[in-house]
């Protein structure tokens, strides 16, 4: 097969689909690789390694999706429905197409995207089972997250984190409090601990208590009586307003106590809840800082700005937008193995594309097909919405 990846277009996004080291197990395996001009530049991955690896360079885009059997990206068509369309034009019934799709926040723009006649992937879509977890692109991206958004909380921070003894007196821990124990908030925790914080957890699922104390950290509990806050893949299921009220009436003491707060809670397919209000920012201490890992979904605090720094009288509300992106380099290398690991699955031993509707992976990650969107929770969701 004709592998293409493209450059990404979508604005301030860094990372791409493949790296040079990952090339040569393509080409040994009989596909062609034809990578657009300068994809990598942003990540750290120069085209004269790609043509080292056996990557040709394409420097026409149009000429790319000409050429491409299957096409790996990071956001495909769609992912954003603002800046992310312009492609929509290029693909057809010819092409498989690999990448972040973001269905289930746009039902619509899977719509859009089956209508061309592509067969897509959607790596957001990759079911939480242990067979799949090497091609789990949001866990990948989830870890990254949870890192960066320390240390962007430390920097932030007028404090320092760890205990120092110095010949000036000690100088206590900075308390770090994450909402949110999945990928992003046990990466988190880890990091945190590591720079020497005191560490602290919450999260609606008190399964992950064990998780949470793996890492490092105390795991907080609240009286809140969830009877069901997982859902069948494993992630926190969103709840009723009255729960969210007395969470935020929970947390408000834990937040006034911390130093640094990174708040990583989010619904698949849905804006993040709001935990953190204005009244409880409030009681947080001035010189605190809140990181609002959720900021791309709207925020996990009232208060987060997408993109900007906020000083709400001296609490310090920071809302990074696709934070992996700011380590591209690396998120660039863990995509593409996540990428790597799907396509593998997909092609039979003669690199043919198989999809088998009764395997649970592929069926669940298939976006659409003959000109239909095909995953029943994005059918679900359009079937809901009001036909025009």
């Amino acid at each position: 097969m004709i592998i293409g990846v493209a450059r990404e277009i979508c604005p301030d996004d860094r990372r791409v689909a493949m790296v040079p080291m990952l090339v040569p197990s393509l080409t040994k395996a009989g596909h062609q690789v034809v990578i657009e001009q300068g994809a990598g530049l942003t990540s750290g991955y120069r085209d004269d390694e790609y043509l080292l690896a056996g990557a040709r360079i394409e420097q026409n885009r149009s000429q790319l999706f000409e050429q491409a059997e299957i096409l790996f990206m990071v956001r495909g068509p769609g992912a954003d429905p603002v800046s992310c369309t312009e492609d929509m034009a290029l693909l057809g019934p010819g092409h498989v197409l690999i990448a972040f799709l973001n269905p289930l926040m746009f039902p619509l723009s899977a719509r859009h995207l089956a209508a061309t006649g592509v067969t897509a992937f959607a790596l957001d879509l990759i079911p939480r089972i242990f067979r799949a977890q090497s091609m789990d692109a949001l866990s990948s991206m989830g870890s990254l997250a949870g890192y960066k958004g320390v240390l962007m909380a430390a920097n932030a921070l007028s404090k320092i984190f760890p205990l120092m003894m110095t010949a000036a007196g000690s100088l206590m821990p900075a308390k770090v409090f994450v909402i949110g124990a999945g990928v992003a908030g046990l990466q988190a925790c880890a990091t945190a601990k590591r720079m020497g914080a005191l560490v602290s957890a919450y999260d609606v699922r008190p399964a992950v208590k064990e998780q949470v104390e793996s890492v490092g950290a105390e795991f907080v509990e609240f009286d809140l009586d969830s009877q069901d806050a997982e859902d069948n893949r494993g992630y926190a299921k969103a709840q009723s307003e009255e729960f969210y009220r007395r969470q935020r009436e929970a947390m408000t003491k834990v937040l006034a106590e911390s130093d640094v707060v990174i708040s990583t809670a989010g619904v698949p397919g849905k804006k993040a809840p709001v935990l953190i209000t204005q009244e409880m920012v409030s009681h947080m201490k001035a010189g605190s800082v809140i990181v609002d890992i959720m900021a791309e979904l709207g925020g996990n605090c009232a208060l987060t700005q997408p993109g900007k720094s906020v000083d709400k009288d001296g609490v310090i509300i920071l809302g990074p937008e696709n934070i992996a992106s700011s380590v591209a380099y690396h998120a660039s290398q863990m995509l593409a193995k996540n990428i790597m690991a799907l396509f593998d699955h997909l092609v039979d031993m003669d690199g043919r594309l198989v999809i088998n509707p009764k395997e649970e992976i592929t069926w669940n990650t298939l976006l659409c097909k003959d000109g239909r969107v095909t995953n029943e929770r994005v059918l679900e969701l359009l079937s809901e919405m009001p036909q025009s």
